[in-house]
Protein backbone atom coordinates (compact mmCIF):
# COMPACT_ATOMS: atom_id res chain seq x y z
CA UNK A 1 0.00 0.00 0.00
CA UNK A 2 1.02 3.29 -0.61
CA UNK A 3 2.51 5.78 1.71
CA UNK A 4 -0.14 8.42 1.09
CA UNK A 5 -3.24 6.31 0.41
CA UNK A 6 -5.16 6.42 3.41
CA UNK A 7 -5.11 10.06 3.23
CA UNK A 8 -6.56 10.10 -0.22
CA UNK A 9 -8.94 7.50 0.67
CA UNK A 10 -10.53 9.09 3.79
CA UNK A 11 -10.59 12.62 1.25
CA UNK A 12 -12.02 10.80 -1.27
CA UNK A 13 -15.01 8.76 0.21
CA UNK A 14 -15.69 11.73 2.75
CA UNK A 15 -15.84 14.01 0.20
CA UNK A 16 -17.50 15.78 -3.23
CA UNK A 17 -14.53 14.06 -4.67
CA UNK A 18 -16.53 10.43 -4.64
CA UNK A 19 -19.32 12.28 -5.48
CA UNK A 20 -17.74 13.80 -8.64
CA UNK A 21 -16.67 10.47 -9.44
CA UNK A 22 -20.61 8.71 -8.75
CA UNK A 23 -21.56 11.52 -11.44
CA UNK A 24 -19.05 11.22 -13.58
CA UNK A 25 -20.10 7.52 -14.12
CA UNK A 26 -23.52 8.07 -15.25
CA UNK A 27 -22.07 10.99 -18.23
CA UNK A 28 -21.23 10.31 -21.83
CA UNK A 29 -17.73 9.21 -22.31
CA UNK A 30 -17.19 12.44 -24.02
CA UNK A 31 -18.31 14.67 -21.21
CA UNK A 32 -15.99 12.47 -19.30
CA UNK A 33 -12.88 12.48 -21.51
CA UNK A 34 -13.23 16.81 -21.60
CA UNK A 35 -13.47 17.02 -17.79
CA UNK A 36 -10.67 14.98 -17.54
CA UNK A 37 -8.51 16.76 -20.68
CA UNK A 38 -9.72 20.39 -18.65
CA UNK A 39 -9.65 19.69 -15.13
CA UNK A 40 -6.63 17.60 -14.79
CA UNK A 41 -4.44 17.61 -17.54
CA UNK A 42 -4.95 21.44 -18.37
CA UNK A 43 -4.11 21.83 -14.46
CA UNK A 44 -1.53 19.50 -14.19
CA UNK A 45 0.53 21.11 -16.98
CA UNK A 46 -0.15 24.52 -15.47
CA UNK A 47 0.78 23.40 -11.80
CA UNK A 48 4.23 21.33 -12.25
CA UNK A 49 5.73 24.45 -14.18
CA UNK A 50 5.57 26.98 -10.94
CA UNK A 51 6.19 24.14 -8.55
CA UNK A 52 9.65 23.27 -10.08
CA UNK A 53 10.26 27.08 -9.65
CA UNK A 54 9.54 27.02 -6.38
CA UNK A 55 11.15 24.42 -5.35
CA UNK A 56 14.01 25.72 -7.17
CA UNK A 57 14.32 28.33 -5.34
CA UNK A 58 13.64 26.66 -2.10
CA UNK A 59 16.55 24.31 -2.88
CA UNK A 60 18.99 27.33 -3.82
CA UNK A 61 18.26 29.31 -1.17
CA UNK A 62 18.14 26.96 2.14
CA UNK A 63 20.03 23.78 0.28
CA UNK A 64 22.36 23.51 3.49
CA UNK A 65 19.25 23.47 6.28
CA UNK A 66 18.61 19.92 7.31
CA UNK A 67 15.06 20.24 6.29
CA UNK A 68 15.17 21.65 2.89
CA UNK A 69 14.22 19.14 0.18
CA UNK A 70 17.01 18.53 -1.54
CA UNK A 71 16.43 16.81 -5.21
CA UNK A 72 12.70 17.73 -4.91
CA UNK A 73 13.11 20.12 -8.56
CA UNK A 74 14.63 16.67 -10.16
CA UNK A 75 11.76 15.19 -8.97
CA UNK A 76 9.10 17.45 -10.20
CA UNK A 77 11.02 17.68 -13.80
CA UNK A 78 11.13 13.85 -13.86
CA UNK A 79 7.08 13.97 -12.68
CA UNK A 80 6.61 16.09 -15.07
CA UNK A 81 8.27 14.52 -18.01
CA UNK A 82 6.32 11.23 -17.06
CA UNK A 83 2.90 13.03 -16.85
CA UNK A 84 3.17 14.72 -20.25
CA UNK A 85 4.59 11.84 -21.75
CA UNK A 86 1.72 9.79 -20.40
CA UNK A 87 -0.80 12.79 -20.79
CA UNK A 88 0.11 12.80 -24.69
CA UNK A 89 -0.95 9.19 -24.96
CA UNK A 90 -4.15 9.38 -23.66
CA UNK A 91 -4.96 12.19 -25.76
CA UNK A 92 -3.32 11.03 -29.09
CA UNK A 93 -4.38 7.01 -28.72
CA UNK A 94 -6.28 5.87 -26.43
CA UNK A 95 -8.86 8.93 -26.01
CA UNK A 96 -9.68 8.76 -29.61
CA UNK A 97 -10.09 5.10 -29.59
CA UNK A 98 -13.03 5.52 -26.68
CA UNK A 99 -14.30 8.26 -28.33
CA UNK A 100 -14.54 5.86 -31.23
CA UNK A 101 -16.44 3.10 -29.37
CA UNK A 102 -13.30 1.04 -30.36
CA UNK A 103 -13.14 -0.73 -26.68
CA UNK A 104 -11.84 -3.93 -27.11
CA UNK A 105 -8.86 -2.26 -28.88
CA UNK A 106 -8.71 0.02 -25.77
CA UNK A 107 -7.62 -3.22 -23.84
CA UNK A 108 -3.58 -3.49 -24.60
CA UNK A 109 -3.33 0.88 -24.26
CA UNK A 110 -5.19 1.02 -20.91
CA UNK A 111 -3.34 -1.65 -19.58
CA UNK A 112 -0.19 0.66 -20.41
CA UNK A 113 -2.12 3.69 -18.52
CA UNK A 114 -2.47 1.32 -15.82
CA UNK A 115 1.13 0.58 -14.77
CA UNK A 116 1.89 4.53 -15.68
CA UNK A 117 -0.88 5.44 -13.01
CA UNK A 118 1.03 3.01 -10.51
CA UNK A 119 4.41 4.90 -11.09
CA UNK A 120 2.66 7.92 -11.14
CA UNK A 121 1.67 6.87 -7.29
CA UNK A 122 5.00 5.73 -6.86
CA UNK A 123 6.02 8.78 -7.37
CA UNK A 124 3.96 10.77 -5.46
CA UNK A 125 5.45 8.27 -2.67
CA UNK A 126 8.88 9.70 -3.21
CA UNK A 127 7.64 13.63 -3.16
CA UNK A 128 5.93 12.84 0.14
CA UNK A 129 9.15 11.50 1.44
CA UNK A 130 11.38 14.04 0.23
CA UNK A 131 9.52 16.57 1.95
CA UNK A 132 8.42 15.06 5.12
CA UNK A 133 4.99 14.50 4.34
CA UNK A 134 4.62 18.04 2.51
CA UNK A 135 4.91 19.58 5.91
CA UNK A 136 6.72 22.54 5.97
CA UNK A 137 9.71 23.80 9.27
CA UNK A 138 7.71 25.95 11.48
CA UNK A 139 10.34 28.50 10.53
CA UNK A 140 9.41 28.18 6.49
CA UNK A 141 9.52 31.21 4.51
CA UNK A 142 6.20 32.13 2.38
CA UNK A 143 7.63 30.47 -0.54
CA UNK A 144 8.93 27.39 0.47
CA UNK A 145 4.85 27.45 2.69
CA UNK A 146 3.68 28.44 -0.93
CA UNK A 147 5.32 25.43 -2.87
CA UNK A 148 4.21 23.06 -0.44
CA UNK A 149 0.57 24.18 -0.43
CA UNK A 150 0.96 23.81 -3.92
CA UNK A 151 2.70 20.31 -3.68
CA UNK A 152 -0.58 19.02 -1.61
CA UNK A 153 -2.89 20.45 -4.13
CA UNK A 154 -1.14 18.70 -6.79
CA UNK A 155 -0.63 15.60 -5.56
CA UNK A 156 -4.54 15.57 -4.41
CA UNK A 157 -5.53 16.60 -7.78
CA UNK A 158 -3.51 13.32 -9.43
CA UNK A 159 -4.74 11.22 -7.18
CA UNK A 160 -7.98 12.22 -8.16
CA UNK A 161 -7.15 11.98 -11.55
CA UNK A 162 -5.78 8.19 -11.26
CA UNK A 163 -9.00 7.01 -9.52
CA UNK A 164 -11.24 8.69 -11.84
CA UNK A 165 -9.93 6.96 -14.93
CA UNK A 166 -8.87 3.46 -13.21
CA UNK A 167 -12.75 3.26 -11.30
CA UNK A 168 -14.28 5.34 -13.82
CA UNK A 169 -13.45 5.55 -17.30
CA UNK A 170 -11.33 2.42 -17.93
CA UNK A 171 -14.12 0.43 -15.57
CA UNK A 172 -17.10 2.02 -17.21
CA UNK A 173 -16.75 3.29 -21.13
CA UNK A 174 -13.75 1.80 -21.76
CA UNK A 175 -14.94 -1.67 -20.75
CA UNK A 176 -18.23 -1.26 -22.96
CA UNK A 177 -20.45 -0.40 -20.75
CA UNK A 178 -22.35 2.80 -21.79
CA UNK A 179 -25.74 4.93 -20.87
Amino acid sequence: MSHHSPDISTAITGSAVGDDQQIWAQAPTDDLIHHILIRYHQRHREQLPELIRLARRVEQVHGDHAECPNGLTDHLSDIQQALESHMSKEEQILFPMLLRGEHSLSRGPISVMRFEHDQHDQALDQLYALTNDITAPPHACNTWQTLYRGLDEFCRDLAQHIQLENEVLFDGPAAGKTL
